[in-house]
Parts: C-alpha cells; sequence; structure tokens
C-alpha cells in the first residue's frame, strides 16, 4: 500500500516499556513517505524512567518525523476542524487512555487529538498495552471494539501467569493494521495466542 500522500498521527502515551517496539514502526511510517504529526501524552512528555528519559524520546521523535510534538490539548484541539490527519494511531495505548475514549473523557492532548479526529469519521488505530486488559478495562475495550471507525492492532496477553489481566499489542503489526484499516478492515486475528501454555 502506499502511504506517501498520508498524513498520519501517532500518539504514544505512558506505558513507557513500549516505547523502544513503537519508534521503529514511527521510522518505517516515515521511510515510506507518510508525514508523521508526533502527540504524546501529558504523562508521556514529561516522566523519566528506567526505559529512558522524556527529553531524550521527545528529541528523537521530532528528529525522525521533523515535525513537532504536539503536546496539549489545545494544539491538539484543531486536528478536528483543520482535518489535519487521514488516520491516527494510538501507539501504546494504555488503559486510563482505553478508558477516557470509551467513555468520552477528553482531558488530555491524545484524547483530544482522538476526539477531534473521529468527528472527521476518519479512523482510529489503538495498540493497547495495558495490565488491566482482562480486568477492569475489559468492558471499555468491549466498547472501543464496537465502536465505528476504531481499529485495532492486534494483541495478546503478555504474562498470562505472572499478570493474567495484562494486554498488549503486538507493535510490529501497526503498519499491517494500517494498511487493512484504510481498506475499512480490522486486521484478523485480533486476539492473538500467547507462545507459552502451560498445562
Amino acid at each position: 500500500m502506499d502511504i506517501s500522500e498520508m498524513t498520519i498521527g501517532f500518539a504514544m502515551t505512558g506505558s513507557f516499556c513500549t516505547f523502544k517496539k513503537v519508534i521503529p514502526e514511527i521510522k518505517e511510517l516515515v521511510s515510506r513517505g507518510a508525514n508523521v504529526i508526533p502527540i504524546m501524552s501529558e504523562n508521556a512528555q514529561r516522566f523519566d524512567t528506567r526505559f529512558g528519559k522524556a527529553k531524550d524520546f521527545i528529541q528523537e521523535i521530532e528528529k525522525i518525523t521533523n515535525n513537532k510534538i504536539i503536546n496539549s490539548i489545545d494544539t491538539a484541539e484543531p486536528i478536528g476542524p483543520k482535518k489535519m490527519l487521514d488516520v491516527i494511531i494510538v501507539a501504546p495505548c494504555t488503559g486510563n487512555t482505553i478508558a477516557k475514549l470509551a467513555n468520552s473523557i477528553t482531558d488530555t492532548c491524545v484524547t483530544m487529538a482522538v476526539k477531534a479526529h473521529l468527528r472527521n469519521e476518519r479512523p482510529a488505530i489503538l495498540a493497547i498495552s495495558t495490565n488491566d486488559g482482562l480486568g477492569l478495562n475489559a468492558k471499555n475495550i468491549g466498547i472501543l471494539v464496537n465502536t465505528k471507525n476504531i481499529y485495532f492492532v492486534p494483541f495478546r496477553q503478555d504474562s498470562p501467569y505472572n499478570k493474567k489481566n495484562s494486554l498488549v499489542a503486538k507493535m510490529d503489526l501497526i503498519i499491517a493494521t494500517l494498511e487493512k484499516t484504510m481498506e475499512g478492515e480490522q486486521l484478523q486475528p485480533m486476539i492473538l495466542g500467547t507462545d507459552a501454555i502451560k498445562s
């Protein structure tokens, strides 16, 4: 699929452990000619963690995309009225963001970006990464699976015996999901099997 004419919003929320898997997907989108507009949640752009420093991630992403990061509600709001994006990808998409999207809560730059974009009836892709995907957030994932114009990067339990409620998207399927999404289809299977079977 030719994505060289596309403008893609790429939003990152605070599942810091997945950043190093997500950044190569941003690079691939740019290498294929897409104009990638980066968006970072307030937590993602503020907190240093054992996975890296926030300022380093910001500098790397802005260098890759050659675009400044959208980093506030007021800079995200014009995405809707200006019809800035063809598609928006949220990767990683935390349980907090999932819950807010499912319940129409718009109090971060990422939830504003998605809400503003969806008003144009254009697709949003979520790559979930949450410790409670099969817990309290299961109902919210169900709501979003059944919401028009929302698609999911296929996901699985990432540690079924240590963190049985934890779900994480297979981040290297972001581009394959994008390709299917632009055809109006959900990439299948959406729920992947786990690698380990315990008898």
